[in-house]
């Protein structure tokens, strides 16, 4: 008798879109080679018998006026950056998404969460790890682990159905990819078993009003692994970054339901875990003797918060005949546009040298405020003049060689007198209405300005 052969269908990895045959490209969202074969999903059957129009649940439609959207309060997770980023705390009912790399720190923030917030009753669901191993985390982290309980599971039914019946506070599931259901023929990971995973823990959440946090692998591109409606279906993405040797990690929020996107929070590794650092700019102002050229202060703006560092440039003669241009942290196209800007408006050939520049921190910056610090360290290097340590910066550079105002000066300005800085350099339009004490803002209106200003 001849076995019937399962069918199998393919699903893009990176929007989720499904096909009846392999292709080079998607339809839907238009990547390469993201098309992978998974058995397809059996047909549920029509609700009410398969009568047309049926009603499949008892909820009706609202008008706007009557819904209660009053704030609700928010809970504390124990950790003031980690609610700083999320807006205030976790909204019940929300489902907050972490991703990073291996080995990068989520499984210790999302277990030092419990830790530190005792009132909070946490269910720590892990599929990668037994219960001795988080016990043993758990040993060298520290904290009160009298509320927090460990379920080693994968099945999702049978994770839903212990959180039904305990009705914690918090849950978290580390991770995502290790989670299946046995309603769906694939392995665990694939992309139609995180579909139905992250759904089923959506349902969960907002039917129960418990907060959920995921935790999510990232792929060798740095994106996370699973299908992009992973993303689309979550509240809150979270990204952990930072180099596995160094010792900052930095939370960055990707999407936001409940806040504001683009905040950051820096945590130091240490032996117990993450330790909050409540002031970065500290941490990335210079860490040398003085008198280097080649590094200049630049006041940014991530997300809402202030934050001076440091920007450090090497200009020297090209050996290899063709100048480098070489920029970390930082987009080398802008990198070579401030160059020509140099060249062209302020006459400094630089089109025989090579520039290298570097964000201290490991930071990687958008914000145009920085290209009048990039600008700065570069002739602080082509000059060999060391630019003095209680200066720092904040303007845009335009093409025709202006300086152009930044957004939320003020902030910088307040920001870099806290930190003991004697000038600030900013565009000359400008509008500085408080001005804190022991700090001299400077207004230049170009370059040239800039120049006949700080290299007199």
């Amino acid at each position: 008798m001849a076995t019937t052969k399962a069918k199998t269908v393919f699903y893009c990895t990176s929007c989720g879109n499904e096909s009846p045959k392999w292709m080079g490209r998607c339809p839907a969202c238009g990547e390469w080679n993201t098309m992978v074969e998974a058995p397809a999903e059996p047909k549920a059957a029509a609700a009410g018998g398969g009568r047309a129009g049926a009603p499949r649940s008892g909820r009706r439609p609202q008008q706007l006026r009557e819904i209660d959207y009053s704030q609700e309060a928010r809970l504390s997770l124990g950790m003031g950056e980690v609610d700083r980023i999320l807006g205030g705390g976790m909204v019940p009912g929300s489902l907050v998404l972490i991703g990073g790399e291996p080995g990068i720190g989520k499984s210790t923030l999302s277990l030092q969460i419990p830790l530190m917030c005792k009132d909070l009753r946490t269910l720590y669901v892990t599929g990668e790890e037994s219960a001795r191993q988080v016990g043993m985390r758990a040993k060298r982290l520290g904290g009160d682990d009298s509320n927090c309980l460990v379920f080693c599971e994968t099945l999702i039914g049978a994770v839903i159905e212990e959180a039904e019946a305990m009705r914690p506070d918090l849950m978290i599931v580390d991770s995502v990819q290790t989670m299946y259901t046995d309603t769906v023929e694939s392995a665990p990971g694939s992309v139609s078993q995180i579909k139905e995973v992250a759904a089923a823990l959506l349902r969960f959440a907002k039917e129960s009003g418990v907060p959920v946090i995921l935790i999510g692998h990232i792929t060798k591109d740095g994106y996370i692994a699973g299908p992009k409606i992973l993303e689309h279906i979550v509240d809150v993405v979270l990204q952990f970054e930072g180099e596995n040797r160094g010792s900052y990690r930095i939370l960055r929020s990707i999407k936001n339901r409940f806040g504001s996107t683009s905040e950051l929070a820096v945590f130091e590794m240490t032996g117990t875990g993450l330790r909050e650092v409540a002031n970065p700019s500290e941490m990335l102002i210079p860490m040398h003797e003085q008198g280097l050229s080649g590094t200049a202060i630049a006041a940014m703006l991530d997300g809402t918060r202030p934050l001076l560092f440091e920007v450090q440039a090497l200009v020297s003669s090209a050996v290899y005949g063709t100048a480098q241009r070489s920029a970390t942290g930082f987009d080398a196209r802008r990198l070579n546009m401030l160059l020509a800007v140099l060249e062209k408006r302020a006459g400094f050939h630089l089109s025989a040298k090579d520039v290298f520049l570097n964000m201290a921190g490991g930071l990687r910056v958008s914000d145009p405020a920085v290209d009048l610090a990039v600008i700065c360290a570069v002739l602080s290097s082509n000059f060999d003049f060391a630019i003095p340590p209680d200066v720092c910066f904040a303007g845009e550079v335009g093409l025709s060689g202006e300086i152009r105002p930044v957004g939320q000066i003020e902030r910088r300005v307040q920001e870099a007198a806290r930190l003991g800085f004697k000038r600030i350099f900013v565009s000359s339009f400008a509008k500085v209405e408080v001005k804190p004490e022991g700090i001299r803002v400077v207004k230049v209106a170009d370059v040239p300005a800039l120049v006949k200003a700080l290299f007199k």
